[in-house]
């Protein structure tokens, strides 16, 4: 487990060392299936050091990490501003179907994780080529993690995988898990857990057959979505990933627990792993097991990240083999 200096050591290093000017942001697009993906891209002035693709998490995650669910953190456009101090240029999208990215398919419902992989290799290339950079770092936030391990299955053009707040455990497996915990669930469970188990298997539920209480999580509109999701298991990913890999997560996240950093470790102890005491999944500080108060750091933007959060990234950024360009090693 790493430490790091107080943010006001860190503040005293930046003071000393200087820091890049801030160059404006530019909107960028790249090639989708039916029309652009949109997105922003955020450079340092002068030399970059490299380039990384911060790729969101579920459901209607924007380019900055916020949500019409609820979620106002602005964790993405804080990771990049923390990216560009450190001379490092970053691109925030927005996904297939949503946001500056809804011409790109006509239904959002009818994407499943693996076209966002595919996406992910459209950014690759045009990051690359505007950038003039030899290969793109993936940063992938809570399920944008998985996204990024199924891009990272073919490693050209990839520089290394940054995963944070990321699932170690099948999704399903993750389901299950919070089905069971829950008293208030002992009279579905038997059929969430049926339908659980077919979606395991590939197989489509008919609408008609899901309980109108368990529709908003297995409806027929998203189950090919789950099905493809249910497939993947993060740990046989990150295992056959031979590039440079950061694992970071908070103690305090509610919704991926240490121990899916840890399974993800154990499957790869090539990658660095990173456990931060008081983050939480958002990588904002949070003091305490109140989950009110936890919650309640989701609808802040003005709350600066966590403070290991930005010397665990630009200082693996760093030290890694590709920070500087080059291709990394392996």
């Amino acid at each position: 487990m790493f430490r790091f200096a107080s943010g006001l050591a860190a503040l005293i290093l930046v003071m000393v060392l200087g820091k890049p000017t801030l160059a404006a942001e530019t909107e960028i697009t790249a090639p989708g299936p039916s029309g652009a993906l949109g997105g922003v891209l955020s450079e340092p002035s002068g030399a970059r050091r490299g380039v990384v693709l911060i790729i969101p998490g579920s459901g209607p995650t924007n380019r900055d990490g916020d949500s019409p669910a609820g979620v106002r953190a602005g964790t993405y456009r804080l990771l990049s501003r923390c990216l560009q101090e450190a001379g490092f240029a970053s691109a925030r999208i927005d996904k297939r179907g949503l946001f500056s990215s809804a011409a790109a398919v006509p239904d959002p419902n009818r994407v499943i994780l693996s076209d966002y992989a595919v996406d992910i290799r459209s950014w690759i290339s045009v990051l690359k080529a505007r950038e003039a950079a030899p290969c793109v770092w993936l940063l992938g936030h809570s399920e944008g993690g998985l996204v990024a391990l199924v891009a990272a299955q073919d490693p050209r053009d990839i520089c290394g995988v940054l995963l944070a707040s990321a699932p170690g455990r099948r999704l399903s497996d993750v389901l299950r898990e919070q089905l069971q915990a829950n008293p208030a669930n002992a009279p579905i469970l038997p059929e969430a857990l049926s339908i659980l188990g077919e979606l395991e298997q590939g197989r489509r539920v008919p609408g008609d057959q899901v309980s109108p209480v368990l529709s908003p999580l297995f409806r027929p509109a998203v189950q090919d979505f789950l099905i493809d999701a249910f497939a993947k298991d993060p740990a046989e990913l990150i295992k056959a990933v031979r590039k440079p890999v950061l694992i970071l997560q908070g103690e305090r996240d509610l919704q991926v627990v240490p121990a899916d950093a840890r399974r993800l470790s154990a499957a790869n102890p090539t990658a660095r792993l990173v456990l931060l005491d008081d983050a939480n999944h958002v990588l904002k500080s949070v003091d305490g097991n109140d989950r009110a108060a936890n919650l309640a750091t989701y609808q802040n933007p003005e709350l600066p990240l966590a403070p290991g959060v930005c010397p665990a990234i630009t200082g693996f950024l760093a030290g890694a083999p590709g920070a500087d360009g080059s291709p990394p090693l392996g």
